[in-house]
């Protein structure tokens, strides 16, 4: 298996020098995600719940222009500033993927880049 990494999308500005995605056989990694809206490069809201829509809506997109979708993921991480944030993620989360849902780990984090309440990374398959 040859491990290769495709022509970039335009993500959001990362905070470190991370391919999107990466590549190896049919499996897709994507870096995590926080909540940028790359069309203004800010953040796109302040609370947890559009900003858990906005990390989602940027993995989408980068899986999309990788040639697979969110219907395709199969292990997401969620990284949170504050795990009480947990049920309102969920909620939106619960939005993006249905059944049979990605395996996924979800825990709180002592900071995330820029200040985002919340960061999401994920692995699908094409």
């Amino acid at each position: 298996m040859i491990k290769t990494t495709p022509p970039p999308p335009p993500p959001p500005p990362a905070p470190a020098p991370t391919p999107q995605p990466s590549k190896a056989g049919d499996t897709v990694y994507v870096s995590g995600q926080i909540p940028i809206d790359p069309a203004t490069g800010a953040f796109a809201g302040e609370d947890i719940r559009t900003q858990t829509r906005q990390c989602l809506k940027n993995l989408g997109n980068i899986l999309k222009e990788a040639g697979t979708d969110l219907s395709h993921v199969v292990k997401t991480t969620v990284m949170l500033q504050d795990i009480g944030d947990f049920a309102a993620m969920n909620e939106v989360y619960a939005e993006a993927f249905t059944e049979p849902f990605p395996a996924r780990a979800a825990f709180q984090v002592g900071d995330l880049p820029k200040g985002a309440l919340v960061e999401i990374e994920c692995v699908a398959v094409l």
